[in-house]
């Protein structure tokens, strides 16, 4: 898993690539925490254009970074879920307070 982040005008963007399973969550909830602690951003973006498969893992990694915004006072936003991503999400219901969008073209 490849993980690039990009912080701007107080909003941590973080782009996802490869294949997001229990192998990968450990260390991608560490680098998106990192990136936290470091930056204190008022929102974040998780952005999952890069993002072919992803379990239940990725939901730890989802729900641990809702949970790090909201001690800052911050939102998430997930961005660009593939089908299958989204089925997962859909199944695990985040959707109902946590913000999803598709901008890829």
């Amino acid at each position: 898993m490849k993980i690039t982040t990009e912080f701007r005008r107080g909003r941590l963007t973080v782009w996802l690539h490869g294949e997001l399973d229990h192998h990968a969550a450990k260390e991608v909830i560490g680098t998106i925490c990192d990136e936290i602690d470091e930056c204190l951003p008022s929102s974040c973006i998780l952005d999952f254009k890069g993002v072919g498969f992803m379990d239940s893992s990725g939901i730890a990694v989802i729900l641990k970074t809702y949970k790090r915004m909201r001690e800052l006072n911050g939102s998430l936003l997930i961005l660009n879920a593939s089908k299958q991503v989204m089925r997962v999400l859909e199944m695990s219901g985040i959707g109902k307070f946590i913000g999803m969008e598709e901008i890829n073209a």
